[in-house]
């Protein structure tokens, strides 16, 4: 399955500021070619790439200037994830910020007794779809699962976030992937949910809105605070524009009653 995806972010800089992106494929993909320039004030600047974990790319610079570019373009033909390790295993039980799994525990043991494996995932999936809005702008970057579920509607981190929290309450490790994912519409970077289901970690995707086999990983962490985009500090950034696309040989059909894992 190839995948062709790009990005243009363009962001207005108030100072000195150290920018942190995280916008390239996984380095565990298989790539036919990869392309990343940012400029500073229409001056061509080389990052500092820095590995995170699950292959997690981060681009660093500091930027002195008022208007940093970046264009980013890559194929990919393939991508093999390896398999969770004990830490893993443990690391994405515990709560976290955006997750509270904790304070959800009797909510999920309530809508979920008796339920694991596949029956599991395939009820918190459409628990979360029916509880939950899909409603662009609806949430701010504080906004973890609890709030989203008060709220009952949010974009799609805030989705991830509810099923990741329920999951862990049911003792089962899930995380949070950023990915791109071709047949996204309105087009944007994708957030989704993976699970520790039969061996191996399954995408769980309430907002239902591309195919889960075409996805390609980007990132992976606890929850949204450690697959953020872009990242800033020292200096105020507004972001001014940002543009994704991802496209892919050939669309599947996800009917969503099929376990599925990221490649």
């Amino acid at each position: 399955m190839r995948r062709t995806v790009t990005a243009h972010l363009e962001v207005t800089l108030s100072g000195r500021t150290n920018l942190i992106y995280c916008i390239a494929a996984a380095a565990n993909s298989t790539f036919e070619r990869e392309l990343l320039t940012i400029s500073v004030d229409g001056t061509t600047v080389q990052p500092r790439e820095i590995a995170d974990l699950h292959g997690t790319r981060l681009h660093q610079l500091v930027a002195d200037g008022k208007r940093v570019v970046l264009d980013y373009d890559c194929a990919v033909s393939g991508q093999a994830d390896p398999p969770a390790n004990d830490l893993d295993l443990i690391t994405y039980l515990r709560p976290s910020r955006y997750c509270e799994s904790d304070t959800l525990g009797p909510t999920a043991a309530s809508e979920f007794s008796g339920l694991d494996g596949r029956s599991l995932l395939d009820a918190v999936t459409q628990w979360v779809a029916d509880k939950l809005s899909y409603v662009a702008g609806s949430s701010v970057p504080t906004d973890g699962a609890v709030q989203t579920l008060l709220d009952r509607r949010g974009v799609c981190r805030d989705f991830a976030h509810l099923a990741i929290a329920l999951l862990r309450a049911l003792n089962v490790p899930a995380r949070l992937a950023a990915v791109y994912a071709p047949g996204l519409s309105p087009m944007e970077f994708h957030a989704v949910a993976e699970a520790y289901v039969d061996g191996a970690w399954q995408v769980v995707d309430p907002t239902r809105m591309a195919p889960r086999q075409s996805m390609l990983r980007i990132a992976t962490g606890r929850d949204a605070a450690d697959t953020a985009f872009l990242t800033n500090h020292w200096a105020t950034l507004t972001l001014d524009m940002l543009w994704v696309t991802a496209v892919v040989d050939a669309l599947p059909n996800d009917d969503g009653r099929q376990l599925v894992q990221l490649r």
